[in-house]
């Protein structure tokens, strides 16, 4: 590989994005939920959440498939355009698609034409995203640059925010500044493309060569949209906005943490990718241990530490009003772990080798247990209901890949799964025994009236400080 970056300096430079996004809602979240009120809200959350049903129709899948694409090309700039050409030109004719259907339903279905202005408002993110070629500069390992871009626009969304909302009735610009802060980055990558392909056709295009990939994506997304979005989608229809606005705040909250856990795993399937298509069997093996080592050692003290400081954690970032996010917010934290071991067997290991019907089944198993438990449980329980139906999807992905995984390890042509000393590397024992004892250290400290953010500052220094010195002192090593 020509120019290989370094994976430490595309960690940093993920982490350093992932903490952004951390920052960002830290900053912000507090103030707008303060000012929109839980009904606000819960109307720019039903409302994206709608809407990422269109993105996802618009992308296709390509978001995953064209970074594993672009990786095994990289090395040849012609085709390499022609493939990032192929691909966009997918995405735009789906993003026509997409639009067409979504205007149909905003004049059609009432619960949607009532926030007309809204819904069109928040749709911009169709067409950002479709221009935008993330895929492109991820499969270039161009973290570098889509970290300093995507914080630039973060800061200018944080400004905002504090200019233009002052009123429950400023919804809709809250809307509208998301969308900016999460898409409107991609408008900077359609402009810089040329520097890494050529924008003349280069001829001999076959968009059916893609396809089949494609759609194997399109479908594993689809499944995964219906668990993540569908819940708040249905307590939208089955509830009512001021209970989405309690949920959209305890997942804000654990879809944070998530990214910081996944931020390893998300810079490792170009390269991933990469070590396969050149045989390099143990330099994959070296960063997938890497990648399974880092969730268990930093997923496990973070779901323990925010199912005991749920109530502290919401209070602090959204205020008074949102007492009722802490229920579903104890309950939906275990996810945090979930995601962060299938996104290694899933999208680290699976797709790489091509095996992306294998998470597509996963995914689809998911979405009908959170589809049966939201109707079983969200009628009585409501956003706790819908948090329990997020659980169960996650732990069926999880184990439905797990499943498969150790069948793969069994036959000979994906000798490279093995992974000898799987559960040493681990340190499952050691990560257990310096949970429970930071917990010991740490507990006592609700109980002496703080304040919320006092509290928290005190607790998480005294847990993940005594973790980590527990951790280490009893021999086990956080880099290596």
């Amino acid at each position: 590989m020509n120019n290989q970056p370094s994976l430490k300096i595309n960690f940093g430079m993920n982490a350093i994005l992932t903490v952004s996004s951390l920052i960002f809602p830290i900053i912000t979240f507090p103030y707008v939920s303060r000012v929109l009120q839980p009904g606000g809200m819960g109307k720019v959350s039903f409302a994206l959440s709608i809407v990422s049903y269109f993105t996802m129709i618009s992308q296709l899948g390509i978001p995953t498939y064209g970074i594993r694409a672009v990786a095994r090309v990289r090395d040849n700039r012609e085709e390499l355009t022609r493939v990032t050409h192929e691909l966009l030109f997918i995405n735009l004719i789906m993003s026509l698609i997409s639009y067409g259907v979504l205007f149909i339903m905003i004049l059609t279905v009432p619960r949607l034409s009532e926030e007309r202005l809204l819904f069109t408002v928040v749709s911009a993110s169709i067409i950002l995203d479709a221009i935008g070629t993330e895929w492109l500069y991820k499969g270039l390992e161009q973290y570098t640059y889509i970290t300093v871009r995507s914080i630039i626009f973060k800061v200018i969304s944080i400004i905002a925010m504090f200019l233009l909302v002052h009123d429950t009735s400023d919804y809709v610009i809250y809307g509208g500044i998301s969308v900016f802060a999460a898409s409107a980055a991609n408008i900077i990558n359609f402009i810089n493309i040329g520097r890494h392909v050529d924008i003349r056709p280069v001829g001999s295009y076959d968009l059916k060569k893609h396809l089949k990939s494609v759609l194997v994506f399109f479908a594993m997304t689809c499944a995964t949209t219906v668990y993540l979005n569908l819940d708040t989608a249905m307590l939208g229809f089955m509830t009512d906005d001021e209970e989405v606005g309690y949920y959209h705040a305890s997942v804000r909250i654990k879809s944070v943490l998530t990214a910081l856990i996944t931020s390893l795993g998300a810079v490792l399937l170009p390269r991933i990718s990469y070590y396969i298509e050149k045989g390099e069997k143990e330099r994959f093996r070296g960063v997938c241990m890497k990648a399974f080592r880092f969730v268990m050692l930093a997923a496990v003290p973070t779901v323990v530490y925010f199912i005991i400081f749920a109530k502290e954690t919401v209070l602090f970032i959204s205020g008074g009003d949102y007492t009722g996010s802490i229920l579903p917010m104890r309950i939906i934290m275990p996810t945090v772990l979930f995601i962060g071991l299938s996104n290694i067997i899933g999208i680290q290991i699976f797709i790489p080798f091509g095996e992306e019907k294998k998470v597509l089944h996963s995914e689809i198993a998911g979405a009908i247990v959170d589809v049966i438990i939201n109707l079983l449980l969200i009628p009585g329980f409501r956003s706790a209901g819908a948090a329990a139906g997020t659980v169960a999807a996650e732990a069926v992905v999880l184990l439905v890949q797990a499943a498969a995984f150790r069948r793969m390890v069994r036959e000979k042509k994906y000798e490279a799964m093995r992974f000898p000393g799987f559960f040493r590397e681990l340190d499952l024992i050691r990560v257990a025994a310096a949970v429970i004892i930071a917990t010991g250290a740490t507990v006592w400290v609700k109980f002496f009236g703080f304040g919320n953010f006092l509290t928290l500052a005190v607790s998480a220094s005294l847990f993940f400080g005594a973790y980590t010195g527990v951790y280490v002192l009893s021999g086990g090593k956080i880099l290596r």
